[in-house]
């Protein structure tokens, strides 16, 4: 059975984090052998030591702290480092809100077997967004849509959270050279995946919006991502193909 890595960043997910473990770990049991690495970005609200608490309860958790706010790329490259040094043979991304459905996360793990890279996607057939009003949907689709066709490929949700790398993947990324430290980190790494020639899947998943905290998504950092877009696809030679 693969060793399988959940790396989750944190800020101000107190509310949130102790339903959230207790969720994913018994599906990701169900396709491998279990690892939550919580990431913690100097949270004020006691995140850092609720998951303290978490870890010392459960040894298939851990955390790592931030002594101060670095961002969500830096704290997932830092998950990442720590995952493969782990031996995890499989890292996962998710939010720590349950916006993203832990029942799907053996979904994921299954399409792991034919793909180096698992996108949960909520714009292919059968994915979609829950409890979203009309703007804030045009905008989310508009963002994946402008990455797309900036970057010629034919991945339908570049911009979503909700991954699954096989280790081969992050071992082969240059991980020093990630230029983005908000969302458009999540377009950077697909992209790059697909330069280096991995097979990319999507499967559906329904996200939903949080219940209970607040977003971390601002107009800084939708700008840094829009930006960032052309500079990937002028960073190196064009992917031959979008996905599987």
């Amino acid at each position: 059975m693969p060793s399988a890595w959940l790396v989750v960043p944190t800020y101000d997910e107190a509310a949130n984090l102790e339903r959230f473990v207790a969720a994913v770990l018994p599906r990701l049991a169900e396709g491998a052998d279990p690892h939550v690495l919580i990431v913690d970005d100097d949270s004020p609200d006691g995140t850092g030591l609720l998951a303290d608490a978490l870890a010392a309860a459960d040894p298939r958790v851990e955390v790592l702290h931030h002594g101060l706010k670095r961002g969500l790329a830096r704290a997932y490259l830092d998950g990442f480092e720590r995952a493969l040094a782990g031996g995890a043979d499989l890292i996962l991304e998710m939010d720590a809100d349950l916006s993203h459905d832990p029942a799907d996360l053996p979904r994921l793990l299954a399409a792991s077997r034919e793909a180096d890279l698992v996108l949960g996607s909520r714009y292919v057939p059968g994915g979609g967004v829950a409890d979203w009003g009309r703007v804030r949907r045009t905008l989310s689709r508009g963002g994946s849509w402008y990455a797309r066709r900036w970057l010629g490929v034919g991945v339908s949700d570049l911009t979503g959270g909700f991954k699954c790398f096989r280790r081969e993947v992050l071992e082969t990324l240059d991980l020093d050279r990630v230029r983005a430290s908000g969302y458009g980190f999540q377009v950077e790494l697909t992209y790059r995946a697909l330069q280096a020639g991995f097979t990319v899947r999507e499967v559906p998943i329904v996200f939903h919006e949080r219940a209970l905290g607040r977003s971390k998504m601002t107009l800084g950092v939708a700008l840094e991502a829009i930006w960032q877009v052309p500079a990937l696809r002028w960073s190196g030679p064009r992917p031959r193909s979008g996905s599987d």
